[in-house]
């Protein structure tokens, strides 16, 4: 297995543990806000979905070789990045926010598949980026999910 598999596989089973997180859920439930803070599940893929939006947008500045802004100089720091891209994305149906997360996600999928592969190894600022936004990214959501639902079973 070559390191694009290998790399691929794991964002696929770190994504697969996400999704599995919310599986069955209603779409009352969905809306519930309350799971991470007054944020809902929805309100947490939406977050994903702009954090794979925020590797599409900086991996190939990355590649380069460069830098991208720092959110604490461009937005005041991650938290206040975090809140405007929430609040640009509240007014969002659900099926919206899950049309969005399956078309970033498949284009960051595609993205990856076109990248040349040495920079597709763990030392490259390439990777180290892709794994801040992406597959280190899911499990803490994913894991808030799991504690918000066993919270509500135990009550």
């Amino acid at each position: 297995m070559n390191l694009r598999q290998r790399l691929l596989g794991q964002l696929d089973r770190r994504w697969t543990e996400f999704q599995v997180s919310y599986a069955g859920l209603s779409e009352t439930e969905l809306l519930q806000p309350g799971v991470t803070g007054s944020w809902s599940v929805r309100d947490i893929i939406a977050h994903v979905t702009t954090w794979e939006e925020e590797a599409l947008r900086n991996l190939p500045v990355a590649l380069q070789g460069k830098r991208p802004a720092r959110y604490s100089v461009q937005y005041g720091g991650i938290d206040a990045f975090n809140a405007k891209a929430a609040s640009k994305k509240n007014g969002l149906k659900l099926s919206e926010v899950f049309r969005q997360q399956a078309e970033i996600h498949r284009d960051l999928i595609r993205y990856i598949l076109r990248v040349p592969e040495e920079h597709l190894a763990s030392t490259t600022r390439f990777r180290h980026r892709l794994r801040m936004d992406t597959y280190s990214h899911y499990p803490k959501h994913a894991q808030a999910i799991r504690r918000w639902r066993n919270s509500r079973i135990d009550d």
